[in-house]
Order: C-alpha cells, then sequence, then structure tokens
C-alpha cells in the first residue's frame, strides 16, 4: 500500500507541475500533505514535517547565505572577467553559447556545490541568452548536466555518501571512476554543440560591435535531425538593439548585422521584445555597485571561502554566512548600501528558501511515513535473481529513477547497502556497486528534491516544469552513456 502511495505520490507532483496546473511550492506542501492522510497517518504529519524541516534546515541556511554572498560578488564585478571571456569566445553565436555554457558549468562545478555553480553560471549567460534570443530551458538543461556529472567528485556529496555508506575508501571510488565520467563530460559537451546548432538554426548568428561574425557557420540539417527529442524551435527573432535574421530551413544560417549586449533592455526568451523586469546587469561597465578596488579582496576571500568548503573546516552554512556578512561589510560599509544589497537579493532568497522548506514537506511525508523504504524494497526484490552476478549493471540502472525521486542520502544510506549486500552473495565487489551507483548523479541534478535546482530556474526565471520536461531525457541519456562507459572501461 505504501508502495503504491509512494509511487502514485511522485508521478502526481510531477504531471501536475509539468501540466502548470500548479506552483512547485505549492505541489510540495499540498500533495503530500493529502497522500499523508491518504496513508492513515494524517495526525503524524506535523511530526513528519518537522522532522524534514529540521534536517532541510542547514541547507537552506547555506543556499540563504550563498546567494546572498555571490549575488554581492556579482554585483561587485569579480565574475565580470569570465562573463567577458565568455563574451569573447561565443561572439554572439549560439552555438558557441551553448557550449561555453556547458564548459563555464562544468569549471565551477569543481567546488563541489550545486547552487554556486548555478548562481555563477545563470549570472554570467543569462544576459547573453535574454539578448539573442536563446531558450532559456537549453541554458538550465545543459548546466544542470553538467553539474550533474561534476557532482561526483569526492567533495561533492555522493561519492563520501557511498563511501561512508559501504565503508569504503572515496579516492578507490572516485579515481577509477574518471575515465567513464570524462566521456559523460565529453558527452554533455556534444549535446551543448548539437543544442547549440539547433539554437543557431532557430534564430541565426549575430555579431556583437566591434566583432567579426563567426565565419563556421554550417550547413546542421543533418545534425538537427539526429536530436531526437529535442524541443521544437521558433521563428525569425527581433533583438531591440539590432536586426536577426534566421537561417532557412535548409542550407547556411545567414551571418548578419550587429546587436549590442547592454543590460539596459533585453528580449525574452521567446523573442518576444525588451523585459523591462530583467535584473540583470550583465556586463555594463558603469553600475554603480562596481568595486574594482577591491577587486583582489574579494577574489581573495572567495578563494579562502572555496578552500574552508572544501576542506571541511568549518560548516557549509557557518563559512557562507561569515563570508557574506564579510563580504557586505568590506565592500559596502555604509548602512544604506548594505540595506539596498540585502534588498537587491532579497528576492531570490524567498524563493528558494520557500522551496527549500516546501520541499522538506515532501521529503519529511516520504521518509516518516515508510513510503521511501517499501519503495526501495519492492524494487530490490523486483530484480530477478538471474541478475544477480549483473548487480552493478543493475545498480546503475536503478540510479537513476532512485536519485531522481529520493534525497542521495536516502538511496546511498538506505537503498545503497542492501543492493551492496545482494551483490556480495554473487561475488560482485561492493566498489563496483559503488561504483555504479554514481551514475544518476547526471539526472539527480534535476531532481526536485535537490534544493540547488530552484535557485537554478528561479535565477533563470524558467518555470521547473518546462526545466523537466527539457532536461530529463538528456540527463538520463548522459547517466547512461556513463553507466555504459564504465562497463566497457571495465570499472563496473
Amino acid at each position: 500500500m505504501l508502495t503504491f502511495l509512494g509511487f502514485a505520490m511522485i508521478a502526481t507532483f510531477l504531471v501536475l507541475i509539468m501540466m502548470k496546473k500548479m506552483s512547485p511550492i505549492a505541489a510540495l506542501v499540498l500533495i503530500p500533505a493529502l497522500f499523508c492522510v491518504f496513508a492513515g497517518k494524517g495526525a503524524h504529519l506535523g511530526d513528519y514535517v518537522i522532522e524534514g524541516v529540521g534536517k532541510l534546515a542547514p541547507t537552506a541556511a547555506m543556499l540563504m547565505f550563498a546567494i546572498v554572498y555571490f549575488g554581492l560578488m556579482i554585483d561587485v564585478g569579480l565574475f565580470d572577467p569570465i562573463v567577458r571571456g565568455i563574451l569573447r569566445f561565443c561572439k554572439a553565436d549560439p552555438m558557441r553559447v551553448v557550449v561555453g555554457t556547458a564548459v563555464l558549468a562544468a569549471i565551477v562545478s569543481l567546488d563541489g556545490d550545486g547552487s554556486t555553480t548555478f548562481m555563477i553560471t545563470v549570472s554570467a549567460m543569462y544576459p547573453l541568452y535574454k539578448r539573442l534570443g536563446l531558450s532559456l530551458v537549453v541554458m538550465t538543461g545543459v548546466a544542470a548536466t553538467a553539474n550533474g556529472v561534476m557532482n561526483t567528485l569526492p567533495w561533492g556529496g555522493p561519492t563520501a555518501r557511498a563511501a561512508t555508506a559501504l565503508k569504503l575508501d572515496a579516492a578507490d571510488i572516485f579515481v577509477p571512476m574518471i575515465p567513464a565520467l570524462a566521456v559523460g563530460l565529453l558527452f554533455v559537451f556534444a549535446l551543448a554543440y548539437v543544442l547549440g546548432l539547433r539554437e543557431r538554426r532557430r534564430v541565426g548568428v549575430l555579431a556583437l560591435p566591434g566583432q567579426k561574425a563567426p565565419e563556421d557557420v554550417e550547413d546542421v540539417e543533418g545534425v538537427q535531425e539526429g536530436l531526437v527529442g529535442a524541443a521544437t524551435g521558433g521563428t525569425a527573432q527581433t533583438a531591440s538593439a539590432g536586426p536577426v535574421v534566421s537561417g532557412p530551413s535548409t542550407g547556411p544560417a545567414p551571418v548578419e548585422t550587429s546587436a549590442s549586449i547592454s543590460p539596459s533592455t533585453s528580449t525574452s526568451d521567446t523573442g518576444s521584445g525588451p523585459d523591462p523586469e530583467d535584473g540583470f546587469q550583465g556586463l555594463d561597465p558603469d553600475r554603480p555597485t562596481l568595486r574594482p578596488r577591491l577587486y583582489w579582496f574579494n577574489a581573495g576571500l572567495t578563494v579562502a571561502l572555496l578552500t574552508a568548503m572544501i576542506m571541511e573546516w568549518l560548516p557549509i552554512p557557518v563559512l557562507f554566512l561569515l563570508g557574506a556578512a564579510l563580504a557586505l561589510t568590506v565592500n559596502f560599509p555604509h548602512m544604506p548600501d548594505q540595506k539596498a544589497r540585502i534588498a537587491a537579493h532579497a528576492d531570490n532568497v524567498l524563493n528558494v528558501a520557500g522551496m527549500v522548506f516546501a520541499a522538506a514537506v515532501f521529503t519529511g511525508v516520504l521518509t516518516g511515513t515508510g513510503m521511501v523504504k517499501d519503495m526501495a524494497d519492492w524494487l530490490v526484490g523486483a530484480i530477478p535473481e538471474g541478475m544477480g552476478p549483473h548487480m552493478a549493471l543493475v545498480t546503475g540502472l536503478l540510479s537513476l529513477p532512485l536519485t531522481y525521486f529520493m534525497s542521495n542520502d536516502g538511496f546511498y544510506f538506505g537503498v545503497l547497502p542492501v543492493l551492496a549486500e545482494a551483490g556480495a552473495a554473487h561475488g560482485v565487489s561492493p566498489l563496483e556497486i559503488a561504483r555504479a551507483s554514481l551514475v544518476g548523479q547526471a539526472l539527480h541534478m534535476s531532481s526536485p528534491l535537490v534544493p540547488a535546482v530552484y535557485v537554478l530556474v528561479g535565477m533563470a526565471k524558467v518555470e521547473f516544469g518546462d526545466h523537466t520536461r527539457f532536461t530529463v531525457k538528456w540527463a538520463a541519456l548522459t547517466s547512461l552513456v556513463v553507466l555504459a562507459a564504465g562497463m566497457i572501461f571495465g570499472i563496473i
């Protein structure tokens, strides 16, 4: 009964948000509350929610102060050189923009924190996507998938959880997986390239002022046909700062005239005209919050913060709390300026923190009612006896849906030991089971139970349902590529 209710609750949630019948925050609260009553445990709903909130409170605090900290760093211009470098590489070519998004997300993911990656990536790329009329779900999908592959770093979380749950060394799990993960990352770059070609064909190619348009515009008809399930493109776009001519249905996309990437106005993701509510400053060199004289202080503070986070000198929420307070005080010593900066980022803070606490209701009910345990037991019990010698493959395949529908803690501490025990009975090494358990992380990073994904879609102003519809198929395919590479290399 609880197994059925668990799957039904998750399916109901996903269907409602993908059909845009409910907002994610409302669905995360009301649907589990209703299913808790169906399970006959409505009287314990309060206990489940409080327990879930208690477990996620540190995550909410970390995200709140991380948003403030990195928001301040964006305000003062710390990441402007990165944005300028990306713009020089992209040259207003949609293909280069999408590939640049994947590369930037992968590089920033080295810090091991998804929310940090998404804040920096979106802040750098959002103005360019808006200005060129590119699909914002392409940006969120590529960023989330690249971060998911990189999330397997030992300090990213899943590898450490697998090592702890099975009493193994994290290096023994991760290091042999590097070739397979590298293949997965290359696949993400290739995917970004193909999606970028699709966007190039849809909107054409622009030239920024003072730049020559790219000369490598090519016929992408054949590549487009190979994209099964890709979102459909639109018609010709018009950017507010200059005309854009979209590519024809066949043949090369034309290289057209210039458009500026100014922060004052921006086109929406459908090319409908200026978006007056766009609060991103992009590369505006004259914004009053810039602090060029404090650049190296802010860079040093950020490096020190990330180092302390990787070395685990203090809990991450505490580090971001201290970092935000110090950055605010040094860069904006006057009280009115501090209030203005906090107010500027309050919207993102409230949206993300509210989503995390709403997710606490969902996870609290799933765990408290026993739905997660029954679902995991049912899935493990459904494995045919003949698959015992192939438990590593089974674990890799199960990691896709299980890490999507439950938290990493639930999977690695609840399900993985059971899978490892079943594998051991058939002579499968726990190391192989642990490595296989990592392949689902590309999909996991778009799970509605991952707080960082709400940072991504919130800052990108993308509906979570739209992001899910676009991303899930590509993220799942990336996970399968990692699994296949692991088996070919004999790692899994």
